[in-house]
């Protein structure tokens, strides 16, 4: 392989690596600062009612686009995974990923523009189990 078609290579999966970006807004910014954790522990609740049981805060919501032809749902949910870890975040909750309509499909065809596939969650930190009501 040629270094130019490897320099190339190499800039396209960046790129594709990159697609994907993440905001957030803490929701206690008075809050002293969470340690980071590893995303591999963050966990994925998709129903509010799987945390009844868990002594929870709520750190942060946290936002992400990317570009609706090279991104995915999974790569969606990581990027987000990641964004809670370094938060300080063991958990999000409730991820919701909009995709892009057909209409927005056929003009971005039409039109060479883009779509956008657009997602969030709250970010959520696990610090123990409920007792139980007696």
């Amino acid at each position: 392989m040629s270094i130019a078609r490897a320099s190339m290579l190499a800039v396209t999966l960046f790129a594709l690596a990159a697609c994907v970006r993440t905001n957030s807004v803490l929701l206690n910014p008075a809050a002293a600062p969470l340690p980071a954790v590893a995303p591999s522990s963050v966990q994925i609740f998709t129903n509010e009612r799987e945390l009844d049981s868990l002594v929870y805060t709520r750190v942060a919501i946290i936002e992400a686009t990317g570009s609706g032809e090279f991104t995915s749902q999974s790569g969606m949910i990581e990027a987000m995974r990641k964004k809670a870890a370094r938060l300080g975040a063991n958990a999000i909750l409730l991820p919701t990923i909009n995709e892009p309509g057909a209409g927005a499909k056929v003009a971005a065809a039409l039109f060479g523009t883009g779509t956008q596939r657009k997602g969030n969650v709250v970010a959520i930190r696990v610090t123990g189990k409920r007792e139980p009501v007696r």
